[in-house]
């Protein structure tokens, strides 16, 4: 079959087998270059950057980007956990399937050591499949990477299921929205939470699960002296903090980031740490439906990259391992550098105050008659379709895909 992008309201429902891959291979490729520029030194090599990772969310985003630094510039052999649909006779997979696949095969090309499980994460028997791995590798993790994100979450203990929510808080929210394909603007209103709503989304996307995940590695004498654990927020620009940060999303990241605190303590007996890692603004499936996040994201997009400071996902995460995490003598952990909270700030690009003030001169002024000149419509366009394996450079999408269990062209 010839497989098209399948969009609906800036939510693509399909994903292409080879543009997933060769995606992932040019991420994989870029942290190559980047070992080479930085001089990044492996285990083998000499170097005290991290050697055994578990990354947890590790199919898509900031969790395959943070896979692929460990791997690749690094030379960690890493587990791996997400939740996927493989494909089904004419049924294709989801977008994190086919990229584990390139990823599972780039790590064996590669000589690394590597366990991808395809598996609900917030369960203590993925945790107890992760442990045994691990124990029977005769290793310890001395990373762990949290990014996971679900809409859903099933209580280990109480088997409640509970649902996230994108809410403001108070009052409804009103913001402007970018159709990335037509470049058409409209308006999108989010009603405000109501009943349990942030306490569900608390319980979905805060921080106990994460909080529960290094309780468990510890107990299990699974993590090594000198362990990191990081997780991933977002704060934003003040224009969306009504519908994110100061919204139901928002009370999760902050719960987050709360209990980060609480693990950091808990770790001090084997001198670890936790940090929470603020990142950039991208486009995402999740933020692609966020009222005025759209819109926001093409005209950041276009302000940043005529600084030169724009980033994608790999960017910032193998800016986050090489200047914020891995800083030591030989690329060993050394301080990290964090804010009055305690918190890592790669997002510093992103919310530098020329920046915004440059992206609150352009937002009132863009219109359809001028949103391919006021913005970085093409780019926020193209970061949207290669999520899903489209536009993604040198991939015949006019060639026939009769298996779409497989990566190859």
């Amino acid at each position: 079959m010839i497989i098209k992008p399948m969009i609906r309201s800036n939510i693509c429902i399909n994903a292409h087998p080879v543009g997933c891959a060769r995606e992932t291979e040019r991420q994989i490729a870029y942290v190559r270059s980047q070992k080479a520029k930085r001089g990044i030194k492996t285990a083998a090599e000499g170097g005290k950057g991290p050697k055994t990772v578990l990354v947890l969310g590790c199919s898509t985003g900031y969790g395959l980007g943070s896979r692929i630094v460990a791997a690749f510039e690094y030379g960690a052999d890493t587990i791996g956990v997400s939740f996927e649909h493989e494909p089904a006779g004419r049924r294709g997979g989801t977008p994190g399937w086919y990229n584990n696949k390139a990823f599972d095969r780039a790590a064996a090309q590669a000589g690394l050591k590597f366990e991808t499980l395809n598996a609900d994460a917030f369960s203590d028997e993925c945790r107890q499949e992760v442990i045994a791995k691990v124990k029977a590798w005769g290793r310890k993790f001395d990373l762990v990477v949290y990014s996971l994100a679900s809409p859903v979450r099933t209580d280990p203990d109480t088997k409640t299921l509970y649902k996230s929510v994108l809410k403001p808080v108070g009052q409804p929210y009103s913001g402007a929205s970018l159709d990335m394909m037509t470049g058409a603007i409209s308006s999108m209103t989010a009603d405000p939470a109501e009943g349990d709503d942030i306490a569900n989304t608390v319980k979905v996307m805060g921080g106990e699960d994460w909080e529960r995940w290094i309780k468990q590695l510890s107990e299990a004498g699974v993590l090594a002296e000198g362990c990191r654990t990081v997780a991933y927020s977002y704060i934003g620009p003040k224009l969306s903090h009504a519908i994110y940060r100061d919204g139901t999303i928002g009370a999760a990241k902050k719960d987050l980031e709360a209990r980060a605190h609480s693990i950091d303590a808990s770790l001090k007996a084997i001198g670890g740490a936790a940090y929470v890692s603020e990142n950039k603004g991208l486009i995402t499936r999740s933020s692609s439906v966020i009222p005025i996040i759209t819109l926001y994201l093409s005209v950041l997009f276009k302000v940043m990259k005529a600084k030169g400071t724009h980033e994608g996902c790999i960017e910032q995460m193998e800016r986050l391992f090489a200047e914020r995490l891995f800083t030591g003598a030989d690329n060993g952990a050394g301080t990290v550098p964090v804010d009055s909270e305690g918190r890592i700030r790669i997002d510093d690009w992103e919310l530098d105050p020329a920046v915004q003030a440059e992206v609150d001169r352009i937002m009132p002024a863009v219109t359809e008659a001028n949103v391919n000149e006021m913005v970085d419509l093409a780019g926020v366009r193209h970061d949207f379709l290669v999520i899903n394996g489209f536009d993604v450079e040198g991939v015949d999408y006019e060639k026939d895909v009769s298996d779409l269990t497989s990566i190859d062209a």
